[in-house]
């Protein structure tokens, strides 16, 4: 059984800010770093939609 994941992907991506994954900020210093919010949001709605 894999884990449970929540239904709204902001939640998702709030879990993996407290985690240390994500930024809480998006630099757009690059074009987008692996720690972006804005990617991990992206990354957070595909897997929900493949989970249900």
């Amino acid at each position: 059984m894999g884990k449970k994941l929540p239904d709204d992907p902001h939640k998702l991506v709030r879990k993996w800010m407290k985690s240390g994954k994500v930024k809480k900020k998006c630099c757009r210093s690059k074009s987008r770093c692996g720690k972006c919010p804005v990617l991990a949001l992206k990354k957070a709605k595909t897997k929900i939609a493949k989970a249900a």
